[in-house]
């Protein structure tokens, strides 16, 4: 038996071991709180079913990693654009965020703002490096330095709904050239149907007609003079000539009312409402007619066709020359290491074949090319294989300043406010600019 003193001994003992044993705890669990790694991962798509994959390789990332979180963050086009200059700058940065490649990424590279990716990708002789498409990894390499992990491919195209070309009657198989291009769209409107949704409002998705216009009458020689300070630059003729075809198609006003002021979203709603019969878009335009369509069904699948931007007579460029971006996912400085794992991860063959399935992406890592099922996304995949020039976006391709232009410019000739050669000029004065 313990006396009095014994008791209140072994009461106190207990009340320390317990006392002890919390303390324990609350250090264990704010250790465990300590250890957990937030990932940032900021991105713009806006497809519902696209997220939702992307969220369960999240899940998927985090069951088999405990303590890594990886946090989704959405901005919408403009905007990632216009803030996200701000935000490398900040203690806001996301760790990683979607590229287009191109002077864009190149010069975020320069800043110092993104990681160089070159020591990691090529550690272990390489193994990270060799999972993907040497030509992506390349496109997205400027100075010896890796900029970011290659995602994905694609080209810009027409898409349209073969009930209002029957309805106009135009057969979308005789499109091989820019005037047939101009006679359909004539057609398509005196049959009472707006011809084209076009983007105004945010420039960039007009700059697609005046880029390829480019491509098709100068060919890559000309652009990468001009790109590269030679020759007479963006005031060459094949340059203006593009111009003033792109004045051609917009006196034919072939927009809808107010695609001046229209998104990027609002132009696929457009399309995918049945209110004009085609669109220059993206490889995943079917899917994302049908997110932005007001009753979210959009047009059909077997309603929409494709083909390829016509050639124009006597140009020096080819109709298999492809005009589109090579997207991959950049990494800022301060991201914390589990950042390169979620990467290497998420741009996996099997979750890029995933994605493929899904209609996302034309996939770059190897062995996932099997996954591009969806036909129209199909018919991308073919016509990237064959092309004989893929050029990035230009108003990428040429960097900020550069492409702001561009784009302003684009929308300025198609709209009449601005002349062909003023145009050709005002792009030559930004560039010369941008070098000093």
């Amino acid at each position: 038996m313990f006396n009095d003193q014994g008791a209140k001994a072994l009461l106190n003992s207990r009340a320390f071991v317990r006392s002890t044993a919390t303390a324990l705890a609350l250090l264990i669990a704010a250790g465990s709180a300590m250890a957990e790694t937030t990932i940032k991962w900021m991105h713009l798509e806006i497809d519902p079913t696209y997220i939702g994959v992307w969220k369960q390789i999240v899940k998927n990332y985090e069951a088999e990693r405990p303590g890594t979180k990886i946090e989704m963050q959405f901005l919408e086009n403009e905007a990632f654009k216009a803030k996200l200059p701000t935000l490398l700058q900040s203690s806001d940065a996301p760790d990683l965020f979607y590229s287009w490649g191109g002077g864009v990424l190149k010069q975020q590279l320069a800043t110092g703002a993104l990681l160089d990716l070159s020591e990691a990708m090529n550690a272990k002789d390489g193994a990270w490096l060799k999972t993907y498409n040497p030509a992506s990894v390349k496109g997205l390499t400027y100075d010896g330095k890796i900029g970011a992990v290659p995602y994905s491919v694609g080209t810009v195209s027409f898409f349209y709904n073969k009930a209002l070309f029957a309805k106009a009657g135009v057969d979308a198989t005789t499109i091989k050239t820019w005037d047939d291009y101009l006679a359909a769209v004539k057609k398509i409107k005196d049959a009472g149907i707006v011809p084209i949704a076009g983007g105004g409002g945010e420039k960039w998705p007009i700059h697609f007609y005046w880029s390829y216009l480019v491509m098709r009458n100068g060919g890559q020689k000309v652009f990468d003079a001009a790109k590269n300070g030679e020759g007479e630059g963006f005031n060459d003729p094949a340059m203006i000539k593009a111009g003033e075809q792109l004045a051609e198609l917009g006196k034919l006003e072939p927009f809808q009312p107010g695609y001046l002021g229209a998104t990027w979203p609002q132009t696929l709603g457009v399309f995918g409402d049945g209110k004009a019969a085609m669109i220059l878009g993206f490889q995943n335009t079917e899917a994302n007619q049908r997110t932005n369509s007001g009753d979210k069904k959009g047009l059909s699948a077997d309603n929409i066709g494709r083909f390829a931007f016509p050639a124009v007579t006597g140009g020096a460029g080819a109709v298999t020359d492809t005009l589109g971006g090579l997207n991959g996912w950049a990494v800022t400085k301060k991201a914390p290491p589990e950042t390169l794992d979620f990467l290497a991860y998420l741009t996996n063959a099997e979750n890029e074949r995933t994605m493929a399935k899904a209609g996302m992406i034309i996939p770059v890592a190897v062995g996932a090319e099997d996954g591009v099922t969806d036909p129209l996304v199909h018919q991308a995949a073919q016509q990237l294989a064959g092309s004989t020039w893929h050029q990035n976006f230009f108003d990428q391709d040429l960097g900020p300043s550069v492409g702001r232009v561009v784009n302003d410019v684009s929308v300025a000739i198609v709209s009449g406010q601005m002349t062909p050669a003023d145009g050709a000029q005002q792009i030559q004065d930004a560039f010369e600019q941008d070098q000093f």
